[in-house]
């Protein structure tokens, strides 16, 4: 049997990603495969390419076809190096840049603003743990306050109700 290496497409219409996989060369494309050793995804940047290098070898070396693009990818990686015994096995596959830190912008922002880190993040205010009433002494003096307001209502009732008599029969 014909065994090809080739890429698989997956993805929607202008946004396309692919498999590398292993299938019988009758097969059409987007055929059944015989085994999945890697993706492509050709519209990030860098291209994101990931390919199972111990399988690669292995169809490789029974005897399996690359397509041109497959043979591209796997020259990038540096699996075809390796198969041919060429140098340059360690492949051009390049990685995407390491993006900063939140904490790295923030302190850029900060310096272009004028401010300095103080080195110390800052935090919401804690707030206060609650007292918890003293058991004897404030319920007693909270009634007494409530009896001496209450005694001090019914006398200006009292003196109010006085001062209204007087000033009818006049």
């Amino acid at each position: 049997m014909a065994v090809k290496i080739k890429l698989q497409r997956l993805g929607k219409i202008r946004a396309p990603y692919y498999r590398i996989i292993v299938a019988d060369a009758r097969n059409r494309r987007d055929g059944k495969a015989i085994e999945t050793i890697g993706k492509y995804h050709p519209k990030s940047e860098p291209s994101f390419i990931e390919v199972d290098s111990d399988r690669a070898q292995y169809w490789l070396g029974v005897g399996a076809q690359p397509t041109e693009p497959v043979q591209r990818i796997l020259e990038i990686t540096g699996d075809w190096q390796k198969y041919k015994g060429l140098p340059g096995q360690e492949g051009t596959l390049r990685g995407p840049e390491p993006k900063p830190s939140k904490e790295e912008l923030f302190n850029a922002a900060l310096a272009e603003a004028g401010d300095a880190p103080t080195g110390e993040g800052t935090s919401a205010k804690k707030k206060a743990p609650k007292k918890a009433p003293k058991k004897a002494e404030e319920p007693k003096a909270e009634k007494a306050e409530a009896e001496d307001a209450k005694t001090e209502d019914a006398k200006t009732e009292d003196e109010a109700g006085k001062a209204e008599p007087a000033g009818d029969e006049a």
